[in-house]
């Protein structure tokens, strides 16, 4: 049983002669004819009686009428709720985001997309760069968006803005008449660190070794899940530490910390998708959304 038969047995019955649901539906009579045959030949029964030079409904007509018009407004309803997810009046897109992006870079990009899309709903989750690429791989969310590269086979990652990090103390610790003059010096300093697995802390990792620092020799008091709680500790005073700007900005401002010169390169933040799964037509213009946005919170 296909829909097409449904809707030429509605119309037959509807009309009660094939001439005339032919015309309606554009269709030959002999297709349509073929069509009613087809359908009563493939389950056995007689819809139509034919009488003189007109048909009637069967009993088992009259009977299955009433179900072949609820399955075809049921088939439209399916067919309007397709037209909505294409044309963007209904959706859900499920986001992760590691701590910086999800803070202080992708809530205007969805309230933004909300007011053109307001049919669509988002969802947000907070992880670090390794737990929001799993999330993208594992299926639980459409996209992911990330401060650091990954190193999973499995994903796609497309560059959508930058971020500048920078190397911070307190104000009455981080001058260079408090000894933090050299990068050697930076070896002997007391630190506050995101924990492992974070973009923010791979890229600073990585910088130290750069200079000639094991990064697994410093004295790590703290190890803090985002980057407010390390500007807070930080701020305390006694330690160094690493913020994206747009974090420590505020404490920059207020004389609260200081930035040491030490050199650490911009980074990208990064859209995440799986290369084998397509992304859902609501996903997709979320991520042409970022595209179009700013270029990052800072330069």
């Amino acid at each position: 049983m296909t829909l097409d038969q449904l809707r030429i047995f509605v119309a037959v019955a509807e009309r009660s002669h094939v001439t005339e649901a032919a015309r309606a539906l554009n269709l030959t009579q002999s297709a349509t004819s073929s069509a009613l045959a087809a359908l009563e030949t493939r389950h056995g029964v007689r819809l139509f009686d034919r009488v003189g030079r007109g048909i009637e409904l069967t009993e088992a007509g009259r009977l299955f009428l009433p179900e072949a018009r609820a399955v075809l407004a049921r088939a439209a309803e399916a067919a309007c709720a397709l037209d909505d997810l294409t044309n963007l009046r209904r959706g859900h897109v499920a986001l992760v985001a590691s701590q910086t992006v999800a803070n202080h870079w992708l809530p205007s990009h969805m309230r933004r997309f909300r007011e053109r899309h307001p049919g669509v709903t988002l969802s947000l989750r907070i992880a670090n760069t390794r737990q929001a690429g799993e999330a993208v791989a594992a299926g639980d969310v459409d996209l992911g968006f990330v401060e650091d590269e990954l190193g999973d086979p499995r994903l796609r990652l497309t560059r959508v803005a930058h971020d500048r990090l920078i190397l911070v103390a307190s104000s009455d610790h981080g001058s260079t008449e408090a000894g933090l003059q050299r990068v050697s010096d930076l070896a002997r300093a007391t630190w506050i660190m995101r924990e492992p697995g974070s973009g923010t802390r791979n890229i600073l990792e990585d910088a130290l070794r750069v200079g000639g620092i094991d990064p697994t020799t410093l004295s790590v008091e703290l190890e803090l899940p985002s980057n407010e709680a390390v500007r807070a500790a930080i701020e305390v005073g006694g330690v160094v530490g690493v913020l994206p700007l747009a974090v420590a900005q505020p404490g920059l401002a207020s004389g609260a910390l200081v930035e040491i010169g030490f050199p650490l390169p911009s980074r990208g933040f990064h859209a995440v998708e799986m290369k084998d799964r397509s992304l859902g037509r609501a996903a997709s213009a979320f991520l042409h959304e970022v595209h179009d946005g700013d270029p990052g919170p800072s330069a």
